[in-house]
Order: C-alpha cells, then structure tokens, then sequence
C-alpha cells in the first residue's frame, strides 16, 4: 500500500504545541477518519522523504521559514514535489508549502508588498474554481483563517488561481496534481486566535491591531472541509 504524508516543514510555537499539538495533528483532526494513519515526515528536521513511486499523495505544511531563503532542507524538499509533480502524485502545500510548491514549480515568491495578512478573512474562488476536483464545493465566498508575511507573487507557468481577494491574489490556485492554498485549513478558531497572541510583536509593527484581529476570529468550517476532499482524491488503494 502507498503511503499518504504529511510534510512537516515547520512547527507550531512550542507554547501552543504543549497544549494543542503540532501541524500535522491539526491537519490530522480535518482529515477525518483514517487521518492517524498518515506519515509525517519532518523535512525541516532533516528527515529523508520516500521514493515518489511509494507516495499515493501528500500534504505539505506551513512553516515560520521563509521560501525565499532558499535553505537546503526546503530546496531538496522543493525537488522532491517537483518530482512528484511529474509522477501526477496528488499534492496539497498550505501556506509556506503552498508557496513551495509555486516556487518549486517555476512560479516567483517574495515578502508581500502590503506586509502580512492575519487572522479570519473572506476569499473568493474564480471561475475556474466550478471545475476544480477540490474546490468546486466551496462557495462563491467564503471564511478561512491566514498568517504569512510571503505570497506567491507570480504563478508557475500553466497553473490556474482558484481562490483569491482584494489582499492575496493567489489565495488558491492548481497545477496538475498540485493544489496549493494561502489560506489554513487545519486553524480552527482556538488555534488562529491564540497563532495571532504569539505574533503580537511582529504585528504591531505591521500596524496591526491584535485586539481587532482576534475579535474577528471565526469558524471556518469551509476551508476546513477542504482536507477531506483532498484525501478523497487519493486512489482508492492507498485510503486504508
């Protein structure tokens, strides 16, 4: 049976960690049933991935690392989906793996212009999004909960934007078997408020309020929904 992943490529704040668990178990809890049975691989901790022929499909984390760094776990890991990517291994990066996955397959990622965006905001999906294996479910509009300082700036050549607002062009946005959201599923409303407490510094100087930002905390319950599609679009022999 092929192995379903979970690429760590970062960590949530130990505070938190403690206390709500890692990325991998957030992502875990949105994918449901059978979610236990997926393998996390820490890449940024130097863990090796397997071959792409042993892969059904993969998830791949954010991160507090910046892409454009360029560190030498985060471009191995970028070869590695660019190889999965050729073998048609269904592929979902969230945040910094959304922006991995851009740039890994010849899109550009840089700081955003207008600094971070933060906390439960509306994004919309395109046109293009009613087709979408993944997000024809979603509506017009709707709720998701973000925090990241870098945004894909320009999309890799061939890719379609799915989701998008007056903020972040690229919010979603598909490539073959590669999905890619800005957006985190995995936050529900207790981990996006207390992700936000954790940032209180750098958001002050990004002139964010921390107060305004957490009143408007919500649920998310569309977003969310959005790892249980993706695991349902693994082949069946890998859904164990």
């Amino acid at each position: 049976m092929q192995k379903k992943l979970i690429i760590r490529t970062g960590r949530v704040y130990a505070e938190l960690r403690s206390e709500l668990g890692d990325f991998d178990d957030w992502i875990r809890r949105e994918l449901g049933a059978g979610g236990d049975r997926w393998q996390v691989i820490d890449v940024q901790a130097g863990e090796a991935l397997p071959a792409v022929t042993e892969v059904a499909g993969a998830v791949i984390t954010g991160s507090a690392a910046m892409v454009s760094e360029r560190a030498p776990w985060s471009e191995a890991t970028a070869a590695w989906l660019r190889s999965a990517h050729a073998a048609n291994v269904p592929l979902l990066g969230i945040c910094f793996g959304h922006q991995l996955l851009a740039s890994a397959l010849g899109g550009e990622v840089d700081y955003h212009p207008q600094g971070p965006e933060a906390g439960t905001v509306t994004v919309q999906t395109t046109s293009a999004a009613a087709s979408d294996p993944l997000l024809s479910a979603l509506p017009a509009s709707f709720a998701a909960n973000v925090i990241h300082w870098q945004s894909v700036q320009q999309l890799p050549p061939g890719a379609v934007c799915l989701a998008h607002n007056a903020f972040e062009p690229h919010h979603a946005f598909r490539h073959g078997s590669a999905w890619g959201v800005q957006f985190h599923p995995e936050f529900n409303a207790e981990a996006m408020t207390r992700y936000l407490a954790q940032l209180a510094e750098p958001l002050a100087r990004a002139q964010l309020s921390l107060p305004v930002l957490q009143q408007n905390v919500a649920a998310t319950p569309h977003a969310a929904a959005l790892l249980q599609r993706f695991a349902a679009l693994l082949p069946v022999a890998a859904q164990g």
